[in-house]
């Protein structure tokens, strides 16, 4: 048998025992990469992991279209939520650095992070009513 065939059969059985051996766990998501971002309140989410990294813009702007044409505030998903449960304590952000949840998660993704052009990143001071535009510029 010529070379470059044993060389091109070894590496496809190579290939093929390593996704023999990845795919169990690639299919339940525990072998993907992800960002390496502090969770500050693991397990307290509305909605599993995976369903929340795929469809949290959609729910924010669900939300987002109730909030600004029904007036309708403090409901189950709200940006305000989100950072009150996210905000890094060390920062009291959910910005600031790769680690920090949002700007993790969107560095990591390469999506444009433009919630925090109008809202900030902070969450409100506890018993303080929510402020939906506050800006984030002084």
């Amino acid at each position: 048998m010529d070379a470059r065939i044993r060389s091109f059969l070894a590496r496809a059985i190579a290939t093929l025992a390593a996704l023999a051996w990845a795919l169990p766990a690639l299919a339940d998501g525990s072998a993907v990469l992800g960002p390496e971002v502090l969770i500050e309140n693991p397990g307290h989410c509305i909605a599993p992991a995976q369903e929340m990294r795929r469809n949290h813009p959609d729910m924010l702007k669900h939300q987002r279209d109730i909030t600004v044409h029904a007036g309708t505030r403090g409901a189950r998903v709200s940006l305000n939520a989100c950072i009150a449960c996210h905000a890094n304590r060390s920062n009291g952000s959910v910005l600031g650095s790769s680690r920090n949840f949002c700007q993790g998660c969107h560095e990591f993704a390469a999506v444009r992070l433009d919630c925090f052009e109008c809202h900030q990143s902070v969450p409100d001071k506890p018993g303080a009513a929510a402020t939906p535009l506050a800006m984030n510029r002084p």
